[in-house]
């Protein structure tokens, strides 16, 4: 398992913003301690305009770059913000290109950022831009698997009826940012689940997902890992517990795939546990 993340992400933060540089910290801390599960640690690409350009418009870059104001009440104009998004679509990029089960450990998230608006946390949209690359690089058909529990409206956007993309979201409705309800195109694939639902019930969603998605004979799948379906999660109101997120994980690596995945949403003290067992379920542990 390959593990990017540069600790510089850590160094931005807003009082009481749920989007908080610990989510990070204590996950690299808990990874570092454990010895279940062998990582290999990899840094982030460099990244070109032209990669961002691929789902975004140079007036985007262009805000973001100056980041003179507050894009909107959730997401601030921290100092230097520009480059901590930019080395998070780097850690994406890096996740797309490792040639292995690789997780792009990053902040901010992206998959709520469109083509030309940052909001939601989200400024550049990593997952978007990496699908996009692998694209570019030869991939016949790319699948974005997002099951944050919000729905991945920016990533959808950017992926409308793109040759080659195809889109699937599985996420809490109603709920931030009030998308997602039904299908939209030929290759957006959208799965509202109610606040509440029960595990077993919440994990028949997914089935039905991967049975879309195993139908879509997808060569790549990039995975918009979001751990906020938490049923301790503070923004939102679902139910999965930590063996959700292994089964998830074990999930992803049975469709026989080459994938990787970015972290997004997740806001509990609970994150790190998440993302080890979904780790470890990716990796068949």
């Amino acid at each position: 398992m390959t593990v990017i993340t540069d600790e510089r992400c850590t160094a931005y933060s807003a009082p009481g913003h749920p989007e908080r540089p610990a989510r990070v910290a204590k996950t690299l801390e808990l990874l570092r301690q454990q010895t279940e599960l062998p990582i290999t640690w990899a840094e982030p690409a460099n990244v070109e305009d032209a990669e961002i350009r691929r789902a975004h418009t140079a007036e985007h870059l262009a805000r973001v770059k100056a980041a003179d104001h507050e894009f909107d009440g959730d997401t601030p104009a921290h100092p230097n913000i520009d480059e901590h998004a930019r080395r998070s679509v780097g850690g994406a990029l890096a996740a797309a290109r490792a040639g292995q089960p690789a997780f792009s450990l990053m902040r901010p998230p992206g998959h709520h950022a469109t083509q030309d608006r940052a909001m939601g946390f989200c400024y550049f949209n990593s997952i978007a831009i990496a699908a996009l690359d692998a694209l570019a690089a030869g991939a016949k058909k790319v699948a974005v698997f997002d099951f944050d529990v919000h729905h991945g409206n920016g990533t959808e956007a950017i992926l409308l009826d793109r040759p080659g993309a195809v889109f699937f979201s599985i996420h809490q409705h109603p709920c931030y940012p009030g998308t997602g309800t039904s299908n939209v195109g030929r290759n957006c694939f959208n799965y509202p689940v109610a606040p509440r639902t029960p595990r077993t019930e919440y994990r028949q969603v997914f089935e039905r997902a991967f049975a879309e998605l195993r139908k879509a004979k997808p060569d790549r799948i990039a995975v918009s890992a979001g751990f906020d379906a938490y049923a301790r999660d503070p923004l939102a109101q679902e139910t999965l517990e930590a063996e959700d997120y292994h089964w998830l994980g074990k999930t992803i690596r049975d469709l026989g795939l080459p994938a990787f995945s970015v972290l997004e949403g997740g806001y509990s003290t609970s994150l790190p546990e998440l993302i080890l067992a979904y780790l470890k379920g990716l990796a068949g542990k």
